[in-house]
């Protein structure tokens, strides 16, 4: 029953992963499609390498952000 909830929830989340601009943090934001337009209104983050964003995962320098439409 979860997995459904997570497939069915899932169809309806959008993200974007990237390095926070002033910190050596991975940011991962993670909202409802009705908040895309917030989104752009939100600090820019920068695009990582699959390398970079392994080693600040392996370093725990990771945050998960909630955007709120």
């Amino acid at each position: 029953m979860e997995r459904d909830l997570l497939d069915t929830l899932g169809q309806h989340l959008v993200w974007r992963i990237g390095r926070a601009e002033e910190e050596e943090v991975l940011v991962v934001r993670v909202g409802l499609a009705s908040a895309t337009p917030r989104f752009g209104e939100l600090p820019r983050l920068l695009n990582v390498s699959d390398l970079e964003a392994r080693r600040l995962l392996e370093a725990g320098r990771i945050r998960v952000e909630w955007v709120e439409g």
